[in-house]
This record gives structure tokens, sequence and C-alpha cells, in this order.
């Protein structure tokens, strides 16, 4: 049984690839096998997690357009338990050459569907746009988390998302459900961040998680040395947070069929 999560918002800056990397890590601490899919041509997940985009033989984007096997692109990170299945630049011209392919809104769930040991959990970092890329990532996905930054269109841009994922069940992937959302980025000395966050948590009640992630320096520097939080501070507020995060997703999450 895999839980597929796609992480997701289409504003940009919220915090979707720290939170994919973070995640990842920390499921894979509290002992969970973890595949993370780099699905954003900046490729910034791979970069993050320590793997060289310009050393990669395959990637995303080979299983997506070449139908090279997920099972060669994956690679091994420094944390035992996460792989992940990388991208770089070549993504980049993937949304123009999906759109005459058959089945283009479902190549990711079948190329995934031919791992032959399936993880445990598999979290997919999504671009910052509703494009092919991010579709095939829904299609793929049993659940979306969507970051929210504590900012003043903090409530357009998720309710822009949940009626685009609201579209995504009525066409492609029925069984697709609001994992939850995470408030990102907050101050708690900013009167704004706590005003958006009572209004988040009065509208979605129980779908917002209790763990907020704060503005960190760690959660910031980490991904230049190529690392998640927990390995580059791992006493930091932000590692901490998300460590937080993956304790709550496991205490309350149920596993979807693969």
């Amino acid at each position: 049984m895999t839980r597929r999560i796609a992480v997701a918002n289409q504003k940009g800056g919220v915090g979707k690839t720290t939170t994919s990397i973070n995640l990842a890590a920390a499921l894979a601490i509290q002992g969970k096998a973890v595949l993370l899919i780099d699905m954003d041509p900046q490729g910034n997940a791979t970069g993050g997690i320590g793997v060289d985009p310009a050393s990669l033989k395959y990637t995303v984007y080979d299983c997506l357009l070449r139908g090279v096997p997920a099972s060669e692109a994956i690679q091994a990170t420094a944390i035992q338990g996460l792989q992940i299945l990388p991208a770089n630049a070549d993504l980049a011209g993937a949304e123009v050459e999906l759109v005459p392919l058959q089945d283009r809104e479902a190549l990711l769930k079948m190329a995934i569907q031919a791992i032959p040991v399936a993880p445990e959990f598999i979290i997919l970092d999504c671009p910052p746009a509703l494009g092919l890329l991010t579709i095939n990532a829904l299609t793929a996905a049993s659940s979306v988390l969507v970051p929210v930054q504590c900012e003043y269109y903090a409530m357009e841009g998720l309710g822009r998302l949940l009626s685009n994922v609201a579209r995504i069940q009525e066409s492609l992937n029925q069984a697709l459900a609001l994992e939850g959302i995470l408030l990102t980025m907050f101050d708690s000395r900013n009167s704004l961040a706590r005003q958006v966050s009572e209004e988040i948590r009065s509208h979605f009640q129980e779908k917002v998680y209790r763990t907020v992630i704060p503005r960190n320096v760690a959660l910031a520097e980490a991904p230049s040395y190529g690392k998640p939080a927990m390995l580059y501070n791992s006493a930091s507020t932000g590692a901490q947070a998300y460590l937080d995060l993956a304790k709550e997703l496991l205490n309350h999450g149920k596993a979807s069929p693969r």
C-alpha cells in the first residue's frame, strides 16, 4: 500500500519544494520507505536533496517521454530509506512534448505503477502552474498536500487550487483527496500572519495541520548545501517542525491502494 502525496499550490514561493524535501526526509527518518519525485523543471528538489542534476543519465523526463523505467532513473540519497526520481532542465520541454501523446495525463501514474518494489510513501513536488506536469502528478496521487504561506492572497490562491483539484477528480482521478493544508513561513509576531492562519483554520477546520512551519534560517540555507534541514541543522525549529508534520501525517493518515 503506497500513499502518493502531491505537494501542490499554483502560487509560487509558498514552500512546496521545501515541504517536499523535508517531509520526505522526515518520513524516512521515521523508518518509512519514501520516494521523492521531482516534477519541477527547475530541479530544486533534486539539488536540494544532494543529487547533481547535471550528473544524471536518466530523469523523470525520460520516464515520461522516452519509456525509460522509473527504476532505472531512481537515485539513492544520503538518508536511508529515501530515494528520488530526479529532474533537470530537460523537463522544461515536457509540457509541449506531452501534448500530442496518448494518455498524456496518466504517463507518470503508469511509470509509478511499474516500479517493482513500491515504497510506503511517494511525495511528488509539483511546479507552480497547472500544466501537464502538475496534472500528471495529481492524476498519479492519492492525495494533495497544499502548503499555504500566511499572507494576504493565501485564501484566493487556495480557492483556485481546490477548484482545479475538483476538476481533476471529476475527469482524471476520482480517488484524489485533500491530504491537508499546511501553514508555512509563519511568523507569530506578524498580526497579518496570525489573522490569515485563523481564517484558514476557521474555514477548513480539521483539514489544516496542527503543525505550522515557521520562518527559519536553516530551512532557507539547507538546500544550498544539498541537504534537508534534518541533516543541515537537526536542532533548528524548521527541522523539528517537519519532523512533527511527519508524525502528525502518520498518526492521522490511512494508506491508499496502489
